[in-house]
Order: C-alpha cells, then sequence, then structure tokens
C-alpha cells in the first residue's frame, strides 16, 4: 500500500514570498507545496497539503488524518506557524492520534527571537526540522518516509 503524507501549515504561510521574503524567502506556498509534492511523488507517496490560518481547521485537519477515513494519512509534516509556541490544542491534537508528526520549519527557530525557542509541540512529535527554507518540507517527508518504512 502506498504511503499518504499530510501537509499542515498553519497561520500567515499563505504570505510566503510576500511576508517578510528577507526571513522567508521569495518562494510562495504554492510553490513550495508543488516542489514537495513532486518530490514525494518521486518516492511513490501521496502527498495532500492544507493551510489555515484558524487553530480549529488545524486541530480537525490533524484529528481527520489520524482518524482512518477518507481524510486519514500514514504521516503529517506540520509547520504550525506562531501557533507552534503556545497552542496546547495543537499539542492535544497531535497526541491524539496515532500517526507520527514533524514539526516542521522554513527558518532555524532557535536562531530568532527568545519566544521561538520554545515549542508547544516538539515533545509529541516524532521529530523536528527547522531552517533549511522551503527544503525543510522535503527533509520532513524523507524523514517521514524513513520512519514510516523502517516500523512496517
Amino acid at each position: 500500500m502506498a504511503l499518504t503524507i499530510l501537509v499542515v501549515n498553519g497561520p500567515n504561510l499563505n504570505l510566503l514570498g510576500t511576508r517578510e521574503p528577507e526571513v522567508y524567502g521569495h518562494t510562495t506556498l504554492d510553490e513550495a507545496m508543488a516542489a514537495v509534492a513532486a518530490h514525494a511523488e518521486s518516492q511513490g507517496v501521496a502527498l495532500r497539503h492544507v493551510q489555515s490560518n484558524v487553530e480549529g481547521d488545524l486541530v480537525a485537519a490533524i484529528q481527520a488524518a489520524g482518524a482512518g477515513g477518507d481524510q486519514a494519512a500514514d504521516g503529517i509534516v506540520l509547520n504550525a506557524g506562531a501557533l507552534t509556541h503556545y497552542s496546547i490544542a495543537l499539542r492535544d491534537a497531535i497526541a491524539a492520534v496515532d500517526v507520527p508528526v514533524v514539526e516542521t520549519h522554513l527558518t532555524n527557530v532557535y536562531a530568532r527571537e527568545d519566544f521561538r525557542h520554545t515549542s508547544a509541540i516538539a515533545a509529541v512529535c516524532a521529530g523536528v526540522v527547522a531552517g533549511f527554507g522551503p527544503n525543510s518540507y522535503r527533509l520532513a517527508v524523507d524523514a517521514l518516509i524513513n520512519l514510516l518504512t523502517t516500523r512496517r
């Protein structure tokens, strides 16, 4: 059976390419998702993507991915944006599903403002990829593929 990975992007990531390009670069979210989808497909993995500026929508996407229905996924790549640093709701959603989640960031959050150094979700994630720009998504997908195929 082919693997399916869900990429979940949180608040303000819809503005990639125009929002603080000196920090986040010029690649748009659509461009980043097209590149990671092509990479996943080259590995025989189906990739779905959701972006929302609404915390509850992200919780619902994570829950649906772990629920075993038509929105089920084998793993999740999560760039929760600023919600990373304070969303207990996202932390609890990740802990409630039986699929691995890789926390992902475009920038090296540990080289930025102090408030970005704390993650509310890292403890319930399989791992963290940060600081490689749009390539962070590809690295997170590769990590999930490795994790999922070695579990089988």
